[in-house]
């Protein structure tokens, strides 16, 4: 079976109300076709960096335009679709919200069937994907760090 690599970029878009912060997350169907809510992502385009990448990818999947603020990590992993082995890295950032109103409206993939603000620290329980779950840890470390003395 012929091995690919792949290269995806995306992220957490925080907007900060009454002192809370939210985060943007979509809903797509799995290959089951079960709805699930992860975080938003995509491929990098020709050319594109990864950042550029997922500013990008949250903008197209949420309809949130964020600033960079920092990296947050990377996930690699393994799987296998009916004729190929697929070697995929995710690279994710924190982005801190700029403008915009959530909708999938401008999906160009039509791959989010929904997207929605959820608090930061109740988000994990939304998310399917143990990794994703990690890097809101991982955000939510950077930005409490004194939540975890």
């Amino acid at each position: 079976m012929p091995v690919v690599d792949e290269t995806s970029a995306g992220g957490l878009v925080i907007k900060v109300r009454e002192g809370v912060p939210w985060v943007a997350v979509i809903a797509r169907r799995n290959r089951a076709g079960n709805i699930e809510w992860c975080l938003p992502k995509g491929h990098l385009e020709p050319g594109e960096s990864a950042e550029e990448a997922a500013v990008r990818e949250i903008a197209e999947e949420t309809g949130i335009t964020g600033r960079l603020v920092t990296g947050l990590t990377s996930i690699d992993y393994w799987f296998s679709t009916g004729d190929r082995r697929v070697h995929k890295v995710v690279h994710h950032y924190l982005l801190e919200y700029v403008s915009g109103e959530v909708t999938v409206e401008n999906d160009p993939d039509q791959e989010a069937e929904d997207a929605a603000w959820f608090p930061l620290d109740k988000v994990s329980r939304m998310l399917a994907y143990p990794n994703e779950r990690r890097v809101v840890a991982i955000a939510l470390d950077l930005l409490y760090p004194e939540a975890n003395v």
